[in-house]
């Protein structure tokens, strides 16, 4: 039941009938006044030459010119008008002095009354339309000559008068009689055409908007908007041709773009190379890092078919840069549970062996076995204390040693490296790249077998800048997948849960953002060819304080 408030919409098709139909109405009535028009041409030039004739023949008689030029005979003169009237079927004919007074007429009645002629000019024939007591006629007026007592020559002839032969236009109603059964024809077949017409398109439009209705058209598309507008996540729709078909607002903070591309082709926006060729395949992507100036996004994409036809794609946008560096904060605290879990396990294997010595009463063994082992730890964190002042650094560097010798890897810090205190935020960013880089070498250097597996750091610093460099004795990087280490979140490990793929997405990330870079090459020999990443960290040193002299204590 149709609520009361509700409104009646015309259906597609009735619309487009409607229009139709006034379009129609239109031309009937546009076609209707140009046959009126024509109509009235037709009878104009149909009767204007026999009016002509009618009055030339009567202002050619002998008695008319004699009796303008005296007092006319009245009777005589009117039968006259009336004979030659009813031979060129007209419906009036005049006799009238030079300035339009009416001497003579087929209607007696309209004796002294004055005519406006056609023309002002008397001497000249003239033929066209007047208005006659109201009515619309067409005249034919010829001046009627006469011999006279003035001038220089009495005898030469001049006007004495005009003859005036009309004839009333047809009513309006005769003249669209006649066009009447014309325009009923045309307005009927057209009706015919409009109806089937309106059914053809109404049916062809529903085929191509899936059989919704215009009001259901603009409120999807009202809702699209509001749906785009109220989610976080970036959509991008691309169609078949390669041209941007819809890309949401948050899509456009998220790529960096100003302007709606909507129309455009993706290969003209002003985007960096590796999110193009994201953006623009084919294929399906589920869950791809990608690195967009200062975020790390996670991208997803689907194909969409229409009528069993591609018709696009349809990318999904979102940004994980605060979740990616959470996600590496608690890496970090993971590989410091870790680190405690392995020295747990190696301290109680220490103290068993502690407690057998003791047991045996073999006390000078055990001092020198507490010695050995004190001066093993002292010597590592000597080591690493010497060279880095920076003590978040330091720690990491020891927690990862520790870690990777649980592993069977060694962690070699450079005889060269020299890293002094850093700012707050600079040495938080040291510590995801530098845990980041050597997480993924100890992995790659693991997989080369026990007691084989070594992981190169070297940290200096110049000016302001931090220079991270880490190598490994892993199996390298493929070198056809070398540019694109970075930019895809490179993994050789298969992605879950743990985040496996942005690491070295976040190590890129943190270096841009300083306005640094990270690079990557193979080294050492085929067998074995290692890894290589350096990475520059500018503005993580603090600034020196100026150096000023104390002034002079007033006496």
């Amino acid at each position: 039941m149709r609520s009361q408030g509700s409104r009646r919409h015309l259906s597609l098709a009735g619309q487009v009938l409607l229009l139709q139909l006034s379009v129609l109405l239109l031309v009937v009535v546009a076609t209707s006044i140009v046959s009126l028009r024509q109509s009235d041409a037709d009878f104009r030039d149909s009767r204007e030459d026999r009016l002509r004739a009618a009055a030339e023949s009567l202002a050619g008689i002998a008695a008319v010119q004699d009796g303008l030029t005296s007092e006319p005979d009245r009777q005589a003169l009117g039968f006259y008008l009336q004979t030659r009237a009813a031979d060129a079927g007209a419906d009036t004919a005049y006799l009238t002095g030079l300035d339009g007074t009416i001497l003579v007429a087929t209607d007696p009645t309209r004796v002294g009354e004055t005519l406006a002629l056609g023309r002002s000019e008397t001497t000249r024939a003239w033929s066209g339309d007047i208005v006659d007591a109201g009515r619309r006629a067409i005249a034919a007026q010829v001046p009627v000559y006469g011999g006279g007592t003035t001038g220089t020559d009495p005898q030469a002839p001049h006007p004495v008068g005009v003859v005036v032969v009309t004839e009333d236009y047809p009513p309006l109603t005769e003249r669209l009689a006649r066009t009447w059964a014309d325009a009923v024809t045309v307005l009927l077949a057209g009706l015919a055409l409009a109806l089937l017409g309106s059914w053809l398109l109404a049916r062809l439009i529903k085929r191509r908007t899936r059989g919704l209705e215009p009001r259901d058209i603009a409120a999807l598309a009202d809702h699209r908007e509001g749906l785009l507008r109220s989610i976080r996540e970036g959509v991008l729709a691309v169609g078949a041709d390669g041209r941007v078909s819809l890309m949401s607002d948050s899509a456009r903070d998220l790529l960096g773009l100003t302007a709606d591309p909507t129309g455009r082709r993706l290969d003209e926006l002003d985007l960096p190379t590796e999110t193009l060729a994201l953006l623009s395949g084919s294929e399906e992507v589920h869950d791809a890092p990608l690195v967009a100036g200062e975020r790390v996004l996670v991208l997803n994409r689907n194909r969409v078919h229409h009528a069993g036809r591609p018709a696009g794609t349809v990318t999904t946008l979102r940004d994980r840069t605060e979740l990616v560096a959470l996600q590496s904060e608690l890496n970090a605290r993971e590989s410091v549970t870790e680190t405690l879990r392995a020295q747990t396990h190696e301290f109680s294997n220490q103290l068993h062996t502690i407690t057998g010595l003791l047991e045996l009463e073999e006390y000078a063994e055990v001092g020198r076995f507490v010695t050995g082992l004190t001066a093993r730890r002292a010597a590592l964190s000597d080591h690493i204390t010497s060279r880095i002042d920076d003590p978040a650094v330091a720690a990491l560097l020891i927690a990862k040693a520790s870690l990777a010798a649980e592993r069977r890897v060694s962690i070699d810090l450079d005889a060269t490296s020299s890293l002094p205190r850093l700012t707050p935020d600079g040495s938080a960013d040291v510590v995801t790249v530098l845990g980041n880089l050597v997480d993924n070498a100890v992995d790659a250097a693991a997989l080369v077998g026990p007691l084989d597996g070594r992981v190169g750091v070297r940290l200096t610093a110049a000016g302001q800048t931090v220079t991270v460099r880490v190598s490994d004795t892993g199996g390298g990087v493929p070198a056809e997948r070398l540019p694109e280490i970075f930019r895809r979140g490179f993994s050789t490990k298969p992605r879950d849960a743990s985040g496996r793929g942005v690491g070295l997405a976040l190590v890129q990330l943190v270096c841009r953002t300083r306005g640094g870079e990270v690079e990557v090459e193979n080294s050492g020999s085929e067998e074995r060819p290692g890894a290589v990443f350096i990475a520059t960290l500018p503005g993580a040193v603090p600034l020196a304080p100026p150096t000023t002299t104390a002034p002079e204590e007033a006496r």
